[in-house]
């Protein structure tokens, strides 16, 4: 009987999002078992304390609980589309840093009690790097996506959701084209597979 990796998940979630996106590229079946945040199963909390997702369990029973090593992880092992070439680790750790910082403070104003407007501004500014750094071509790796496009497009788009009016009038064009060609590859779409909470018991959910 085959045994397969655990992803824990939560559909909504960026890192979960990047996590997904790159076991598809890389062909890694695996269990996916979408989170109920309020009610976090135990079992996922025995393996990563830290309560948050993504989880990948490995067969050997080893825990990979951050999404770039879930992405490294998987692309090791198999990069049919060769998202690992030309990575730019400096716009990923922007965009995991100092624009998840204003994203939060932009989208969550009330619960970080901050100057939504203020940091909507900061954020752009992440936004206006990434149009430099695209220049002409379709995606930040160049004219196919990689892993940069897939680690930092989950964040772009949850900015953009907060106020979709107002991105599409202030973010670069650039950018605006980039997030239109990423969430219309087929990987996103099946990476975005809307699925029941997991529950113990449950049929296992194939995910590849």
């Amino acid at each position: 009987m085959t045994v397969y990796p655990v992803l824990y998940s939560f559909r909504r979630c960026p890192y979960a999002m990047r996590a997904r996106l790159a076991l598809l590229s890389a062909g890694v079946k695996c269990e996916i078992r979408e989170v109920k945040l309020a009610q976090k199963p135990a079992c996922m909390l025995r393996v990563s304390p830290k309560g948050t997702v993504p989880v990948l369990v490995l067969p050997d029973q080893a825990i990979i609980d951050e999404s770039l090593d879930i992405m490294r992880w998987a692309l090791g092992r198999h990069d049919p589309q060769h998202w690992l070439a030309n990575v730019r680790n400096d716009l990923i750790a922007y965009n995991d840093g100092p624009f998840k910082y204003h994203l939060d403070r932009y989208k969550y104003a009330s619960r970080h009690h901050s100057d939504p407007v203020h940091h909507r501004a900061e954020a752009l500014k992440g936004l206006e790097q990434l149009d430099a750094a695209m220049g002409a071509n379709r995606f930040l790796h160049g004219d196919r996506p990689g892993l940069t496009d897939a680690a930092v497009a989950p964040f772009v788009r949850q900015f953009a959701a907060t106020d979709p009016h107002w991105f599409a009038t202030a973010c670069p064009d650039g950018v605006q084209e980039w997030m239109r060609a990423f969430v219309a590859l087929p990987v996103f779409d099946r990476a975005m597979r809307r699925l029941s909470p997991w529950q113990a018991g449950d049929v296992p959910v194939l995910f590849d």
